[in-house]
């Protein structure tokens, strides 16, 4: 599909600029093509999320009632296109916990995601969250890694938590248990065997799983470090990326040694954390913010962006650049992240009125489309081919 988009407020690689944009194949190119006139809209680049794992409640809509994951995956599709998100990687937990965060679901889900991307309107990819215990799964964790071409590593360490909630709260840890399919004594004694592994061969896991992110120069970082220390740790092993870090000091270690720091976009909208640790805004004022992800809401990027432009924190150029340019770059994603000659067509298409996005381009073709863009330039246009509407 070849077009040519004129009158709308372009955000190129430059800044913004009313020079017509077009596409062709599933690249933006210097060319003439059939004109759509876009005066009132704003074109965007196509929204890049590192870190989302919303895509679960399509998996199981009631915690114990999952359905199968192949229906998740057009679903999940949709959704993010007409949230503007183009490139998503699926945090998917590979964790002794079990249930839909054992490293057996983590397998299938990545093996219908593969025959799945032949069809994907966007770019779905695949972020493992990796439990810094699971010591015993090192020869599977690396198979899988190379079978599925993962190329997004996170480091978690959640057994803290889980021996907070066996020590406060019987009823609340049977819950756990029971959403996971163990009972109550099984999934202490799991907690427990867990707890009871030794730092060095935790450390031992680490090294060994890092050697393999070097050999095959993947991308690594570590989620929710609570302090400087902890962040200096994963940074020394070459997990750079410090994902939602709990304190003002850890974020500080990042920043010290030039390393991205994530933060949650619904933290932005909420106005603060939702489990009571540091607010991404303060952050993002401080210069403490790269990247903004979606986490457990796919709306929320777009949505903060705007939130930081009118409470005068960012411009609209820079706060795009938290959900598009930067985790661009930081993936090494050179062909998206922004609009230019021979970049990808990624493209959201917002009404100027109300900043509602009203259409999603992605790969060259349409995966969303709404409102008076499809009113005005789909069902007048029959060249006009949608994937989605």
């Amino acid at each position: 599909m070849s077009l040519t988009f004129k009158n709308a407020k372009v955000l190129w690689s430059g800044g913004f600029s009313q020079e017509p944009i077009s596409m062709s194949g599933d690249r933006i190119v210097d060319g003439n093509f059939k004109p759509i006139d876009l005066s009132g809209y704003l074109i965007l680049p196509g929204i890049v999320d590192m870190h989302g794992d919303a895509f679960d409640h399509h998996i199981a809509p009631r915690p114990s009632a999952p359905l199968d994951i192949s229906l998740a995956f057009p679903r999940i599709d949709i959704e993010l296109a007409s949230n503007g998100i183009t490139t998503a990687w699926l945090a998917k937990s590979w964790s002794w916990e079990g249930g839909r965060r054992s490293p057996e679901h983590a397998k299938e889900f990545a093996e219908l995601l593969d025959k799945y991307r032949l069809k994907s309107l966007t770019d779905l990819r695949l972020q493992l969250r990796c439990e810094t215990h699971t010591v015993d799964s090192l020869r599977d964790l690396l198979h899988s890694i190379k079978k599925f071409n993962i190329d997004y590593l996170v480091f978690n360490n959640h057994l803290a938590d889980a021996m907070g909630v066996l020590s406060k709260s019987d009823d609340a840890f049977a819950a756990w248990a029971a959403q996971v399919g163990k009972s109550f004594l099984e999934q202490k004694e799991t907690v427990l065997r867990y707890n009871d592994i030794r730092n060095s061969e935790v450390h031992q896991y680490l090294l060994a799983i890092m050697e393999h992110v070097k050999k095959y120069d993947l991308v690594a970082g570590s989620h929710d470090d609570p302090d400087k220390k902890t962040r200096r740790y994963f940074s020394e092993l070459g997990a750079k990326i410090c994902e939602f870090p709990l304190s003002i000091e850890a974020a500080n270690e990042a920043k010290r040694r030039n390393e991205p720091v994530l933060m949650g976009a619904p933290n932005v909208l909420r106005g603060g954390s939702q489990s009571g640790n540091i607010a991404a805004e303060d952050l993002i004022k401080n210069g403490l913010c790269d990247v903004l992800v979606s986490d457990y809401y796919y709306p929320s990027l777009y949505l903060a962006a705007l939130k930081l432009v009118r409470e005068r924190v960012l411009t609209l150029e820079q706060s795009w650049d938290l959900i598009s340019r930067n985790p661009a770059r930081i993936m090494r994603l050179d062909d998206v992240g922004e609009l230019a000659f021979g970049k990808r067509a990624n493209m959201v298409i917002v009404d100027r009125s109300n900043m509602a996005i009203e259409a999603t381009v992605s790969k060259g073709k349409f995966a969303f489309v709404s409102g008076k863009f499809m009113d005005s330039f789909i069902f007048q246009n029959i060249g006009i081919s949608t994937v989605a509407a």
